[in-house]
């Protein structure tokens, strides 16, 4: 299940560079989070946790959550969009290190000498990124897509710590995924004022199946945790990169650089370093 989430979540991306800037990023977020409700919804009446268990005492720190993911959103379908697949994907992995920065900062978290080893890491792996980007390597606007991937780690990360927070406050997972999407949802329909376009049937399919492979990636995601201990689940998340390298030749015809090459391995060992240790 966790493999074929990775898998999931992969598809998701060619399907949001599929479409390139034929639909607008606002009616991409929309039909991502709406059409995700529909397995979403039948997975917690599976579970018996609908309706009653979107029910929430912590309505503020929910749409706090929502908000910084509905950012992340758009900001990292702009990054699919403006870098290859390949380079898109692995940027998306520094959250772990902005997390425990943030975790450091906002949590108190101990944030010993292992996890340090990985934030340097992490950011020199970012650097090897934005420098070749900024010298033209990368495609145009290869740049402003490593920063909105930068950014899209840093929102990230603010999200999850605020799972996090929810979490330890007693709200469930199926609530806090449930107004995410809905949350999300709207965000992207507030944009209908600045120009939807009608898709063709290519255009539909591509958008309804973004929907479907996001929520379906979200369940398989849980549901594996189920099964088997998230530190047996966590190598198994890198698999992401290894299926967006290989969908992004297939799909694209996209090989990747020597920024991928060399930055790549900075970033998922700083990842792995920062995320392990023993949890508290």
């Amino acid at each position: 299940m966790r493999i074929l989430s990775t898998l999931a979540f992969a598809l998701m991306g060619v399907c949001v560079k599929a479409l390139g800037d034929t639909v607008p990023l606002g009616q991409l977020v929309f039909f991502r989070s709406a059409v995700a409700l529909l397995p979403l919804v039948v997975f917690l009446w599976w579970r018996g946790d609908w309706p009653r268990g979107l029910v929430t005492s912590r309505p503020f720190g929910h749409i706090g959550r929502c908000l910084m993911g509905a950012v992340a959103m758009f900001t990292s379908f702009a990054t699919i969009r403006l870098l290859p697949l390949a380079e898109a994907t692995m940027l998306s992995y520094l959250s772990p290190v902005m997390l425990a920065v943030l975790g450091w900062v906002l949590l108190r978290e101990q944030l010993s000498a292992r996890r340090i080893g990985g934030v340097a890491l992490g950011l020199a792996g970012a650097a090897v990124f934005f420098l070749p980007a900024s010298a033209g390597v990368l495609p145009d606007a290869g740049g402003l897509g490593v920063a909105l991937g930068l950014l899209t780690a840093v929102l990230t990360a603010g999200a999850l710590i605020q799972v996090r927070r929810l979490t330890l406050l007693g709200e469930g997972a199926g609530a806090i995924a449930f107004w995410f999407a809905i949350v999300s949802a709207l965000c992207g329909l507030a944009t209908l004022p600045w120009g939807w376009v009608w898709p063709g049937a290519a255009g539909l399919t591509l958008l309804i199946a973004t929907g479907l492979a996001g929520g379906l990636a979200h369940i398989l995601m849980t549901l594996s945790f189920s099964h088997a201990d998230a530190s047996a689940l966590a190598p198994f998340e890198y698999l992401s990169v290894l299926w967006a390298v290989a969908l992004g030749f297939i799909v694209f015809a996209e090989v990747p650089g020597l920024a991928f090459l060399v930055a790549g391995p900075l970033i998922l060992v700083g990842a792995i370093v920062a995320r392990s240790g023993r949890p508290r």
